[in-house]
């Protein structure tokens, strides 16, 4: 692992909307976006556990990685079903978004992996991507198609006649599609209240809002901003923060663009809260993992 490199952020990133109300800038004064460790095929999935240790996966290598709050940085599960994204629910379980066989895992503290999704209707999700899970143990899930040159045993088209999203009830076996009409469904986080479901679809460069209903359904879909993301995060003050090629771009609740955090590499993929104290960004962004001081917390898990 290479020495930290460091990148200064130009004040004019921080972009604070004329008629707006003053706050405290998101980013801690004079922090510097810090690259971690880098030389993975391709990171994804951040996500840090009540400790505020981030866990994340170096996907073609099949690996789930773990940032300690001490900075160090270890193999935690390899192989991992080649990992994609992550989540930890508030029992300390790792969610996962198990790419290699199309299916969805539960990992509990001892490592010990359940697979709780294999298909819908009998046939071969496209590939779940993207999670969040609720409070009571139900789950949202993104089903996008990304054709993979290591699957065994099935076509390169999907078997699904949609790119979804997908709802697991608490009980880990009722399962429904909820989201049926979006482009290429990618990115998804809750709000801590859970009464808003935030979903992007990439494909058509949307993020959406919905109203997350007591079944578990969807409904009052407004369109929240125009752009799309691979991951998402939301922080205290209710911000969420998008991921792609422009770096980190977060949003108020609003949907006003409030800053941006280039990463300098060529996708970035996905970002979470962690640290001691949930208050540093950390980022996965192509071969490298990085990290910036804010003045916001994480509100997850």
């Amino acid at each position: 692992m290479r020495k930290p490199i460091l990148f200064f952020l130009p004040a004019l990133l921080v972009l604070l909307l004329s008629g707006t109300r003053q706050e405290q800038p998101l980013v801690k004064e004079g922090a510097t976006l810090q690259k971690l460790a880098d030389g993975f095929a391709f990171t994804e999935g951040p996500i840090s556990d009540a400790a505020g240790n981030v866990y994340f996966t170096d996907q073609p290598n099949n690996r789930i990685l773990k940032w300690s709050t001490d900075g160090q940085l270890s193999t935690y599960l390899e192989p991992s079903g080649r990992a994609n994204g992550m989540y930890i629910d508030h029992k300390g379980n790792l969610w996962v978004c198990a790419d290699e066989k199309n299916e969805l895992w539960l990992i509990d503290k001892n490592k010990n992996v359940k697979v709780l999704l294999k298909d819908y209707q009998g046939k071969l999700f496209n590939g779940p991507n993207d999670l969040w899970v609720r409070r009571d143990g139900g789950a949202y899930f993104t089903d996008p198609f990304y054709n993979r040159p290591y699957w065994q045993g099935r076509s390169n088209q999907p078997e699904q006649d949609a790119q979804a999203v997908y709802f697991l009830a608490k009980d880990h076996k009722t399962l429904k599609r909820v989201v049926d009409d979006l482009k290429q469904p990618n990115g998804i986080v809750g709000t801590p209240d859970g009464k808003t479901l935030y979903v992007a679809d990439i494909g058509a460069s949307k993020t959406y809002a919905y109203r997350i209903n007591k079944d578990g359904s969807l409904s009052d879909r407004r369109l929240f901003c125009d752009m799309g993301s691979d991951g998402m995060t939301l922080d205290n003050r209710g911000n969420l923060y998008l991921t792609n090629r422009a770096g980190v771009t977060v949003f108020s609740p609003q949907g006003q663009q409030i800053l941006n955090i280039p990463t300098g590499e060529g996708w970035t993929a996905n970002v979470c809260f962690g640290g001691k104290n949930h208050q540093t960004l950390f980022i996965t962004a192509s071969k490298s993992f990085y990290s910036i001081d804010m003045n916001v917390k994480g509100v997850n898990p």
